[in-house]
């Protein structure tokens, strides 16, 4: 049996543990509130860089502070949520993890992607993308369910 049968096996079997599930509600609302405030914590050296850039180019380096919320966050999705842990920094706190259904680890560009859908599902839709994890199997979002991904307590077999 090759090693990444065994690997989907195992997480498969994780993965359909209902206590895997137990609270991911709850801590997703928390680990997104503890993660935005890292992001905004992130923010002020780099925005002092900015502002010296702006001085010392007569106003054009400002034009850079349009991006770099934006820019900062997904650096830190990237880096964190696709990063071996599966989980941001809020994520880890909570005892939360993203994983894959087919069993393969998130890269940053899932990672990413997932973000940005969610950021787009709440500009658009902004109440469903939470009321479909009152009736999705698993606690699914609206996100989760286009990516294939699902999030799990991760201190939990």
């Amino acid at each position: 049996m090759n090693e990444q049968v065994l690997h989907g096996e195992i997480l498969g079997s994780r993965l359909d543990d209902v206590r895997a599930y137990d609270g991911v509600r709850t801590r997703r609302i928390f680990a997104f509130l503890l993660d935005y405030l890292i992001v905004l914590l992130l923010l002020i050296p780099f925005g002092l860089v900015v502002l010296l850039l702006g001085l010392l180019t007569f106003g054009l380096g400002w034009a850079l502070f349009g991006i770099l919320g934006p820019l900062m966050a997904i650096v830190y999705v990237w880096n964190t949520l696709g990063g071996r842990n599966q989980a941001t920094v809020g994520m880890r706190a909570m005892g939360i993890r993203l994983d894959r259904l087919d069993g393969k680890p998130v890269d940053g560009l899932l990672a990413v992607v997932h973000s940005v859908l969610f950021w787009a599902g709440n500009v658009i839709l902004t109440p469903l993308v939470l009321l479909v994890t009152l009736f999705s199997d698993r606690k699914r979002t609206l996100h989760d369910l286009l990516l294939g991904t699902v999030v799990t307590r991760s201190d939990r077999i």
